[in-house]
């Protein structure tokens, strides 16, 4: 696994990296050779952030955390990381390695409930893609009181999706086919 970090308003110490490469280590036998993980770390005034982002084949698995310190962050992460994959086992074994699963991820005794977890869609809504800037979807996003909003993007004829972060930021998805 390529390991790639970004570190805002700090300089990352080996040590951490060393911390990152021996924790991920632990999912070479999930993810392919080809994935590569991009560790994020943002220090503000009194809390530091950990984003690790792992790409593989086309499967996007993010998780992120605030702490005091970055490595009670990166602990979290880790265990946000294999709950993630944990609880979507059954669905990731037929995109990911045949032998991933053979053994536990981590120590920790699983639950069955959560290793079970099965989707049920509740409700199908339609949506009517009507041409509008970004600005334009985010004023009805606001108006309607909704976290996200779709539209066709105007100035990109592509369908979009924008979104408010939880720092309270705006975010936009635009939609791309894969080659």
């Amino acid at each position: 696994m390529k390991i790639t970090y970004t570190a805002r308003k700090v300089t990352l110490k080996d040590n951490f990296k060393e911390r990152v490469e021996k924790k991920l280590k632990k999912y070479d036998r999930i993810f392919s050779e080809n994935a590569e993980a991009n560790v994020k770390v943002t220090v503000y005034t009194n809390r530091q952030t950990v984003e690790i982002t792992i790409n593989d084949n086309g499967m996007i698995y993010r998780v992120e955390d605030t702490k005091a310190e970055m490595n009670e962050a990166l602990d979290v992460n880790m265990d946000k990381l294999a709950r993630q994959i944990r609880k979507n086992k059954t669905r990731l074994a037929k995109r990911l390695r045949e032998t991933a699963f053979d053994e536990p991820i981590v120590d920790e005794d699983t639950d069955e409930e959560e290793a079970e977890v099965t989707y049920e869609l509740f409700r199908t809504k339609k949506v009517s893609l009507k041409p509008m800037s970004p600005d334009e979807a985010i004023l009805r996003m606001n108006m309607v009181d909704h976290k996200f909003f779709m539209f066709l993007n105007s100035d990109t004829d592509k369908v979009s999706v924008v979104y408010i972060r939880d720092n309270g930021d705006y975010g936009m998805l635009e939609s791309e086919l894969d080659d």
